[in-house]
């Protein structure tokens, strides 16, 4: 116990001389390479590359489409469509357009016919459609070696405001005579995250989480007006992108 002890000075000792010997083997530029012929005779490590797909100055346009995973009682799909511009190679702005189609799922059919019986009114608020505005950050990028094919992508972030339109089933929750369903529209906040994968310099393939966060009429038969809660919509989405 005690010689493996003495050890471990002896190989901090050997690590921190390496370390202000070997200078040029531990830094480097962007552009940089390592020569570890002193490791491996055959290899030539890379580091740290440049971009090789920029952006800035362009606009890109993606045609789409995904689901939803949020809502218990609801199945819905989305078409969507982007276009986003970057005024810097990390910064831009998207603006994007969603139109989605929404059913009551297995789920709230068994709600409401629980056991045969009269059953319950399963509240849900079904998103027809949402249009808003996102400022990008994009400092990430990488390359992958994927069968022997070299696939370069970014990693987008983005936040900001948007406009959704929903339709929900409350009169029919609060035993309203002859309900109707009623359309609502609220300002949400919106947030994503994406990863695009260029196929060339004009085309890209694009996936993406996009959320929104908006305030509304909780889903209680008492609720007053002002009686509000946040709720959430989450949509997965791909698309094919074009840039000009």
């Amino acid at each position: 116990m005690v010689k493996r002890m003495l050890h471990f000075p002896l190989l901090f000792t050997l690590l921190l001389v390496s370390f202000f010997c070997l200078p040029e083997k531990l830094s480097a530029g962007e552009s940089s390479t390592y020569d570890f012929s002193w490791l491996d005779q055959d290899k030539e490590v890379y580091v740290l590359q440049n971009r090789k797909f920029r952006k800035r100055g362009k606009v890109f346009l993606h045609v789409g489409g995904g689901m939803t995973t949020s809502g218990s009682f609801v199945d819905a799909y989305a078409a969507q469509v982007r276009a986003t511009h970057f005024f810097m190679e990390d910064w831009g702005m998207e603006f994007l357009y969603a139109k989605t189609e929404s059913t009551e799922n297995s789920s709230a059919k068994s709600v409401r016919n629980n056991g045969g019986g009269s059953g319950s009114v399963p509240f849900r608020r079904m998103v027809n459609s949402y249009m808003g505005g996102m400022v990008i950050w994009s400092p990430f990028y990488a390359k992958v070696n994927t069968f022997n094919k070299i696939v370069y992508l970014d990693w987008l972030l983005g936040v900001g405001l948007a406009k959704l339109e929903e339709t929900n089933n409350r009169e029919e929750l609060i035993g309203t005579l002859n309900p109707q369903f009623q359309t609502e529209s609220h300002t949400a906040l919106i947030w994503g995250t994406g990863l695009k994968f260029f196929i060339n310099r004009s085309f890209d393939v694009r996936m993406d989480l996009t959320v929104m966060h908006y305030q509304a009429q909780k889903a209680i038969s008492t609720a007053t007006s002002s009686d509000k809660t946040f709720y959430a919509n989450y949509d997965l989405s791909l698309a094919l992108g074009y840039s000009f």
